[in-house]
């Protein structure tokens, strides 16, 4: 079945409710993206932050939240709170057995989910004061003191509160994950201002019109590469028993399969190595201590050290991770409590050492994957001296979230199709009765 258009897509009424609510709240978010913050200095904050905190923890964070952390505004702290708080419970469900006990039930999943409502404002007051410091101490604040850090506290924590609100209602009302679709319009609009630079340096001759062609070349395969292993995955393949229905009846046995993603962790891995291969640079930031501003030069984007470092950091992280989301044990004993079974394959402890063999064979190439698209930027500025924001983490979130709205949106077209597909088989039926009546 051919790809519905674009313009069929407001044929749907539910559909249709569920587009404009969502760009209504992400237009919401936006709006507030640029309002300042009482008391700071944008521009001083924004000149630190772009020439010195590019390769530092407020670099990363900026870009999550769109900018909105350089130019101080309500919703500097973005989204991150939340996730931040989602996390902890997520890598907490494999530490604590009472965290994973809550996780399998419906009632422990709407308590964790109150749980990390309440974990997320209290992140976001101490995330709002550490940034009032910050901003004091990087002399963006004309006034500062206690009154100053009360009022940025209240303002940030209220707008990440508010941000978190604002994606539970598009996650509930709209199309798509709320918490998602908010950091894949974040990270978009800085793709418009890195289009318009490159269009720059090919007018000032800063790179030729044939490396442009070969950038634009290095996009779209790097583009099709992440859909390609976005999607892609082995299939383990699961049969169930026949069953005898009386009667002599014997229903069919049911064949089906489970499949194992070759990028199982997402971009979770790049999150985390990034997380930690940045420390060594932010910490230098605010120290005169020549052995931190030592190892930070060592670990800066462009040395071997911070290439290797990187690397291997998302190479763990990918098993760390997959090994967190996915539990081989837990899906054996579902198999063997449905009767099923992999061919050849043992129920059991068999099936669980079986699936855990496959995953990490798979998790391999993934994560080497993984490390390539990290790491393409650094390579891409080696290479042409410019920067390419077309990769990375930014690159994974923005194809990932892409992938999953737009499946969710063929969902519904689907629905509607088999819904009328529904009522003209009654219509046709009923005529059918009436003619031999």
């Amino acid at each position: 079945m051919a790809a519905p258009r674009i313009p069929n897509l407001f044929a749907v009424p539910e559909l249709k409710e569920k587009l404009l609510f969502t760009l209504l709240c992400l237009a919401v978010y936006r709006a507030g993206a640029h309002i300042a913050t009482p008391g700071v200095n944008v521009q001083v904050l924004a000149d630190f932050i772009r020439n010195q905190g590019a390769g530092t923890f407020f670099g990363m964070y900026d870009m999550f939240v769109g900018g909105g952390l350089s130019r101080a505004t309500v919703f500097a702290l973005g989204i991150m709170p939340y996730i931040s708080a989602s996390i902890m419970f997520q890598l907490g469900g494999a530490v604590f057995p009472v965290i994973e006990k809550l996780q399998k039930e419906e009632e422990g999943r709407k308590r964790i989910t109150q749980w990390t409502r309440y974990v997320t404002v209290v992140l976001a007051a101490f995330q709002a004061y550490g940034f009032a410091i910050f901003a004091e101490g990087q002399n963006a604040v004309p006034d500062p003191g206690l009154g100053f850090r009360a009022t940025t506290v209240m303002t940030l924590t209220t707008g990440a509160v508010f941000i978190m609100w604002l994606g539970e209602r598009i996650t509930e009302r709209g199309i798509g994950n709320g918490m998602s679709l908010m950091i894949f319009f974040s990270i978009m609009e800085g793709f418009l201002p890195g289009s318009f630079r490159t269009i720059q340096f090919v007018q000032t001759r800063v790179i030729s019109v044939q490396a442009l062609i070969v950038l634009v070349a290095v996009m779209v395969g790097v583009i099709a590469g992440v859909i390609a292993v976005t999607v892609a995955a082995r299939r383990i393949p699961i049969q169930i028993p026949r069953k005898v229905m009386g009667r002599g009846r014997i229903r069919e046995g049911q064949k089906t399969f489970i499949p194992i993603r070759i990028n199982s962790a997402g971009v979770m891995p790049i999150i985390f190595a990034q997380a930690i291969i940045i420390v060594p640079g932010t910490i230098a930031t605010f120290s005169n201590l020549p052995a931190l501003r030592g190892m930070a030069e060592m670990f800066r984007p462009g040395s071997g050290v911070y290439y290797a470092s990187y690397a291997l950091l998302i190479i763990f992280f990918t098993y760390f991770y997959t090994s967190i989301i996915f539990n081989p044990l837990d899906i054996a004993e579902n198999l063997k409590k449905q009767g099923g079974f992999i061919p050849g394959v043992k129920p059991g402890g068999a099936t669980a050492d079986y699936i855990d063999e496959v995953l990490t064979r798979v998790t391999l190439p993934g994560s080497m994957f993984l490390t390539i698209i990290a790491l393409l930027p650094f390579f891409i500025f080696d290479t042409f001296g410019v920067p390419f924001t077309f990769g990375g983490t930014a690159l994974l979130i923005v194809v990932g979230v892409a992938l999953d709205t737009w499946i969710q949106v063929q969902q519904h077209l689907h629905l509607r199709h088999y819904d009328d597909f529904m009522k003209q088989g009654r219509v046709k039926f009923r005529g059918r009765r009436g003619r031999y009546m």
